[in-house]
């Protein structure tokens, strides 16, 4: 890729980032009332920043198929709700006990412990509300299938039980395979769902979902390797977080169980597989192989 390509890439995305953050700002109350310390909490976790990748894939795979720009900037809304409400939950005491994230003090820590729980149970039943509604698609079915796949990519066979699998595996015998699962539910589980809600929102064939469904698997491992090696190599004033934790919990990592050089030949394998499957797509998914290279190459 040219370093223009990069840098129009990186416009694009920053864009993208740039109109999810202002439909959440709309999709999450106000700070008010009662309950208003809560409320705050959840905007300061879901307003704080970063890229949004998920939601990107959920723009830009639904514009495959030509879906409606308003229900996937909803459907990309909630998807970053459960992201935020996980990322909330991990770095808490009793999971990876970190103090910052993007660059700022973690919720319990801007806060307190219970509000950062009861912060990151609201933005997941937040995700639910946003996507039964029917300003995102005007079939009651498909909003019945984006909750099904949503539910089930963030809950115990999805995100929820990679983050168990990863509380247990600290300080055991790494083994590669329990890694890649791991992952591919820690991770790879809602960057799945990113990119194919597009295709259940357009009722797009079963080819095209797998070709989605096959790219989203392969580009989500690959995130996750990308994401042990910057533990390891990365700068924590780039990263906007601590570096090396994971290795000096004994996490189970790619790097630990294949060794950095051996990570970084997996995560451009499985870039090269990620775009095979966008063939299908042909030249409508430029900026998605372009995401790719991105996701190889990022270094936060």
């Amino acid at each position: 890729m040219t370093h223009a390509a990069v840098v129009d890439f990186e416009t694009y995305l920053d864009e993208s980032a740039d109109r999810v953050t202002v439909a959440l700002d709309a999709l999450i109350p106000r700070a008010e009332g009662p309950e208003a310390r809560l409320l705050s909490a959840m905007r300061y976790a879901a307003l704080g920043g970063g890229k949004r990748l998920r939601p990107f894939f959920v723009l830009q795979c639904g514009r495959l198929f030509d879906v409606d720009e308003r229900g996937l900037l909803r459907v990309a809304a909630a998807l970053e709700c459960v992201h935020t409400y996980s990322l909330v939950h991990d770095d808490l005491p009793c999971m990876d006990d970190d103090d910052f994230r993007r660059g700022r003090p973690t919720v319990h820590r801007a806060y307190d412990e219970a509000t950062a729980v009861l912060a990151g149970d609201a933005l997941q039943a937040l995700a639910f509300e946003i996507i039964c509604h029917v300003d995102t698609h005007s079939d009651p079915r498909v909003r019945a299938d984006l909750a099904a796949s949503l539910a089930r990519a963030s809950g115990a066979r999805g995100l929820v039980g990679g983050q168990m699998i990863d509380l247990e595996m600290e300080g055991a015998d790494v083994d590669v395979g329990i890694v890649t699962r791991m992952q591919r539910m820690k991770t790879g589980a809602l960057i799945g769902f990113a990119a194919t809600a597009g295709g259940i929102m357009a009722r797009a064939s079963d080819d095209a979902r797998q070709a989605l469904a096959g790219f989203a698997h392969d580009l989500g491992v690959a995130y996750q390797i990308v994401d042990d090696l910057l533990d390891v190599e990365g700068d924590p004033n780039i990263l906007g977080k601590a570096a090396r934790k994971d290795l000096g919990r004994g996490k189970a990592t790619f790097v630990a169980a294949l060794g950095v050089e051996g990570a970084r030949d997996q995560a451009r394998r499985l870039a090269a597989q990620a775009k095979q499957h966008l063939d299908h797509f042909g030249s409508g998914a430029t900026l998605l192989r372009q995401a790719v290279d991105f996701v190889l190459n990022r270094n936060v």
